[in-house]
């Protein structure tokens, strides 16, 4: 009895034991199962392409603060150079015998830059076209050494005055940032097709922390960067732009770089003026894109050492003097807006501005031509307002509004990106009073640079940096089996074809259609519309070549 009793309180207190030590498993099972529950009945509520999209939110949130800091980093150095450069050249006007050692110290900066362009050309130039690049084409970008060769490059040739601008710079900053933390979140994965869409919202959260203006760097990344509107891209772009936006204004303050305050309305028996003002607009933008591609040809025919030697040179008598003429030129925005020197002072400053930056810039400088273009732009508005002014009578509140106006039909006409052009020239202005005649002048000089054939000028600046660097966009790439999304465009190759007719990418098929708010698994005969959003699944060695042959048949032909 007594072992009995005694089996049975060992039973008992085994069963007590076990019971609870069981009761505590079961428990955390049931909890690891309740939590995968919930994590399921997410997913079964949100659809892919949904979860796609907010997941490129929350990522584009960390590219927005990593991003942001960085571009606030490089903007605040870039400013302290610039000053620098005029506080410098106003020395060496005062005591011409500063020149010797100016020349010795051009010399060495001349040098570690091409030492710096040689050993990572992705740091040379604006920035936005390798951006482009990497988005669009699967070029491989190295943030471990972009950025150091971008940092060190900018505020060198900015402690000089070279005329260069530090929004492009900005931008391949971004999305070496995003790549950067691309790498960090995807551990020993280091390659993935998702990878491009972080790094355009990398771009967007630089173009935002450079300017302050969040709709324009979101935008950016959907018609400069990306070249299409997609909603991942826009999530991930859009989170990113504001990130990097509220860091940009915690340091610098709510003010956009180009704050052009309060503007008066321009008149409506005035709006006749904003056809020869496009017209004009146009042609400065042809010409501005003429001239960079020109210098950097004839800087082609020299010695790659000499290049930025010569560009240090030409900046030492344009700082001596026309000072207002080095850096990116956001003082001659400015001045243009208020007319604040005369007729004759705009129009050399206008000359000397396109071709300092040309020389700037053709040398191979580690610096953009955004703010540059800019600056053309509203030298070009701030003359036609004041002849304006003087011959026909035209309001002096008026001469700010050509400035603007000018200012963004040059940089549309420039870089192909209207819509940009037209946000960037609301955000400064922090009005839409003005939008109609800045969209007016922006498709005036759309038109006509369309009509003079003149290319994007990133385009063009992409298309020579790979025909430079020997790059075959047909080589393998490291990125494994993906999934890339894909919209299709109203006339398009592939738009009313059903999918058996299309020849679609070797390497490549077609698994998801997304058509309004439905996800359509799609069969052979199904009819494609534009609109519609295709999910392709490719293999990594074809990356390349699928990406390029599905932008033939989903865009639409310019």
């Amino acid at each position: 009895m007594k072992d009995r009793a005694s089996k049975t309180s060992g039973t008992n207190g085994t069963s007590k034991t076990s019971g609870t030590n069981g009761t505590s498993e079961s428990h955390t099972a049931k909890t690891g199962a309740s939590g995968m529950d919930i994590v399921r009945n997410i997913e079964r509520l949100i659809p892919l392409f949904n979860r796609m999209k907010w997941k490129m939110a929350a990522v584009g949130i960390g590219v927005g603060l990593v991003s942001g800091l960085l571009v606030v980093l490089y903007r605040l150095g870039i400013e302290r150079c610039t000053e620098f450069a005029r506080w410098m050249y106003g020395r060496i006007r005062l005591n011409p015998w500063l020149i010797a050692p100016w020349t010795f110290a051009a010399l060495a900066i001349g040098l570690l830059i091409f030492w710096m362009i040689r050993k990572e050309p992705m740091a040379s130039g604006s920035g936005i076209p390798q951006t482009e690049g990497v988005a669009l084409n699967g070029l491989r970008m190295r943030w471990q050494t972009i950025l150091p060769a971008r940092f060190v490059g900018g505020l060198l040739c900015a402690m000089f005055g070279l005329s260069l601008g530090r929004e492009g710079p900005s931008i391949q900053i971004g999305a070496s940032g995003a790549q950067f933390l691309s790498h960090r979140l995807r551990g020993k994965r280091r390659e993935d097709v998702q990878e491009h869409y972080v790094v355009t919202a990398g771009a967007a959260a630089g173009l935002s922390a450079a300017f302050s203006a969040p709709l324009s760097g979101m935008m950016f990344a959907l018609e400069g960067v990306h070249r299409n509107f997609s909603p991942v891209i826009l999530m991930g772009a859009t989170a990113a732009s504001l990130t990097a936006d509220f860091v940009s204004k915690y340091c610098f303050g709510l003010r956009p770089v180009l704050d052009f305050g309060a503007i008066a309305q321009l008149p409506l028996g005035e709006y006749v003026w904003l056809i020869p003002l496009g017209l004009l607009a146009g042609l400065v933008g042809s010409l501005m894109n003429r001239s960079l591609l020109g210098f950097q040809t004839l800087y082609g025919k020299l010695p790659a050492w000499s290049r930025p030697l010569i560009a240090l040179a030409i900046a030492l008598p344009v700082g001596i003097w026309l000072p207002d003429a080095l850096g990116g030129g956001s003082n001659l925005i400015n001045m243009a807006e208020h007319a604040s020197r005369g007729l004759g002072v705009l129009c050399i400053l206008f000359v000397v501005k396109i071709l300092f930056t040309s020389t700037s810039f053709g040398a191979g400088s580690p610096g953009g031509i955004f703010m540059p273009i800019l600056a053309v732009g509203s030298l070009g508005g701030g003359i036609c307002g004041v002849v304006a002014e003087q011959w026909f009578g035209l309001d002096h509140d008026s001469v700010a509004v050509f400035a603007v106006c000018m200012m963004t039909g040059v940089l549309a006409a420039s870089v192909k990106t209207p819509i940009t052009s037209i946000l960037l020239a609301v955000e400064m202005s922090g009005t839409l009073t003005h939008m109609l005649p800045v969209a007016a002048v922006v498709f005036v000089a759309m038109l006509v640079s369309d009509v003079l054939h003149t290319r994007p000028i990133y385009d063009a600046l992409l298309e020579r940096y790979m025909r430079g660097q020997k790059l075959d966009t047909k080589l393998p790439n490291a990125i494994g089996n993906g999934v890339m999304e894909m919209p299709l465009e109203m006339g398009s190759a592939a738009d009313g074809k059903r999918i058996c007719d299309v020849e679609w990418p070797a390497g490549c098929m077609v698994i998801g259609l997304r058509r309004g708010d439905r996800e359509i698994v799609p069969r052979r005969d199904m009819m494609l519309r534009g609109g519609d959003y295709l999910f392709v699944l490719f293999s990594g060695e074809e990356e390349r070549a699928v990406r390029q042959g599905m932008h033939r048949l989903c865009d639409m032909e310019p």
